[in-house]
């Protein structure tokens, strides 16, 4: 299980082919004055597909992404792809950073130099996304196969782990699986009030959240339902389409209050970037189908029976959300909480919206391990 130096090199075959795609778009109609209401923006989506193709550079993109120290492993069956990047002093303790969907290993470029200062870093393809196999697995199985990579490949038998969205709930299952591996983790979420929660026993502020997260899933859950239930319908256009995925991916991205103004929070160049790397492996179907594993195969994240210390960021509300309190954080990782954290500006993909906020207060958790 030695790990090989891996390059991204995509034939220009494959960038003319998306070219082509792009340019042949039929574009749906849609109603007067409905913005992004009804999904995404056709406005947008038409500017977007326009800087896609005139200005947007792949090959720039990919020169930053090579960059960076890219490796794969073939490791229970899955060609695993990851980013490690050791620290200076080898006494530093191991990082792991996860990401979840729509976004990919990308999410956390901005912070991966300045946290390999105290940690030696390590950030994988979750398998089913990026430059990993196209093999989608619950949760719990990524853990357990991230704990391989740490272990038995890296030689990280300890570490800290950090995560938001997916990446939160593997970072939680972490801490049922194999507390006496993980030094402590740091999430932005986790996990939200469901049908297995008993409403009953929640807080004031709890009940608030509950509800604002429920009202948040009936207008923008759409993904979840379809991709928990449906995902190889929805493969079909996305795997074909490279519009069609990327209005999927803004769905998410834009309707996380932001509309337009998603631009502003990323720059299109890397969300771009980001679409490209489900287009370009043809992942997206494959991300699909985690979320129907998870379905099937709820995730062990409750943090009742273990010590293993939580660090939670939350994430700026979106409008008319509710921010999560501090007694649902508890709740969820049994009274684990020693940092807790209400992040100003950075919103679902924390390290990616606010870099020097999400390397501060990693850093700042640290010192309290």
């Amino acid at each position: 299980m030695t790990p090989t130096p891996f390059t991204i090199a995509i034939p220009d075959a494959q960038l003319a082919d998306l070219k082509s795609r792009l340019q042949h778009t039929r574009w749906p109609d849609e109603p007067a004055d409905s913005a992004w209401m009804f999904g995404t923006s056709l406005g947008y989506m038409r500017s977007l597909t326009d800087y896609w193709l005139n200005q947007y550079d792949w090959r720039k993109a990919e020169v930053q992404l090579n960059a960076l120290p890219n490796y794969k492993v073939a490791l229970d069956g899955i060609d695993l792809h990851f980013v490690h990047k050791p620290a200076k002093k080898a006494n530093a303790p191991a990082l792991l950073l996860v990401h979840g969907w729509p976004d990919s290993f990308y999410r956390y470029h901005k912070v991966i130099d300045a946290l390999s200062e105290d940690f030696h870093v390590v950030v994988p393809s979750i398998p089913g996304t990026g430059f990993s196999s196209r093999v989608a697995q619950p949760a719990d199985q990524t853990a357990d196969l991230f704990v391989d990579l740490m272990g038995k490949v890296l030689g990280h038998e300890r570490f800290m782990v950090a995560g938001g969205d997916l990446g939160s709930v593997i970072a939680m299952s972490l801490t049922q699986r194999h507390a006496d591996k993980i030094i402590g983790i740091h999430v932005t979420d986790v996990g939200y009030p469901d049908h297995t929660t008993d409403f009953s026993v929640l807080s004031g502020a709890e009940q608030a959240y509950a509800g604002a997260i429920q009202q948040w899933f009936f207008a923008h859950g759409a993904f979840n339902l379809v991709q928990a239930t449906k995902p190889q319908s929805l493969a079909f256009a996305v795997n074909d389409s490279p519009v069609g995925l990327a209005a999927w991916i803004m769905s998410f991205m834009g309707g996380m209050g932001l509309g337009d103004g998603v631009d502003e929070r990323f720059g299109r160049d890397e969300i771009l970037t980001n679409i490209m790397i489900y287009w370009l492996t043809e992942t997206a179907a494959s991300s699909f189908r985690i979320y129907s594993q998870n379905a099937m195969n709820a995730p062990t994240i409750k943090g009742a029976g273990t010590k293993v210390p939580a660090a939670v960021a939350t994430e700026a509300p979106i409008p008319g959300g509710v921010r999560l309190p501090r007694e649902w954080a508890d709740r969820q990782t049994g009274g684990n909480v020693v940092r807790f954290t209400d992040m100003e500006t950075a919103g679902h993909f924390a390290a990616w919206e606010d870099p020097a906020f999400y390397v501060a207060d990693l850093k700042a958790f640290a010192q309290i391990l």
